[in-house]
């Protein structure tokens, strides 16, 4: 494993409710409770699972691959070629654990918009992650209030 997947995996793990496995296709996965975020192969690839709609926004906006055995799933890729592509393969996975925790940590609505300042969200994936308050969530906040 090299040391920015190392890195990689040293990050995500200290995230709330984050565990990390070996994945049964080489590599380190990481699960919020029991749901894959994603998973980094020693190589430097990473995959991460998204919702359809997700996937679009960020292959339109060039922000990762199409999933290699998976293309037509929600699933992306990600290669991490050096210490310089970290950062992004930990926006990535950070996006990813967002859907989860929007769902199962109290106040989805203020821990979307810390997420919103910390991944510099735009619009178009802030519109898809609302979507993930539970049911439950009281105060749902307008879109416009979230991106500031």
């Amino acid at each position: 494993m090299s040391s920015a997947t190392r890195k990689l995996e040293e990050q995500v793990a200290a995230w709330p409710r984050v565990s990390v496995a070996r994945h049964r296709f080489g590599g380190r996965e990481f699960r919020f409770d029991k749901a894959e975020i994603g998973h980094v192969h020693s190589w430097g690839d990473v995959d991460i699972p998204f919702t359809r709609a997700m996937r679009e926004v960020l292959l339109a906006e060039h922000l990762a691959q199409p999933h290699r055995w998976l293309p037509d799933s929600g699933w992306i890729s990600f290669h991490i070629g050096g210490e310089a592509d970290l950062a992004h393969a930990e926006w990535l996975m950070r996006l990813s654990w967002l859907r989860y925790a929007l769902k199962f940590l109290p106040e989805p609505s203020l821990t979307l918009q810390q997420e919103c300042v910390r991944l510099h969200l735009g619009e178009n994936l802030i519109e898809l992650l609302v979507q993930f308050f539970p049911a439950r969530a009281s105060t749902r906040e307008p879109i416009g209030s979230l991106s500031a």
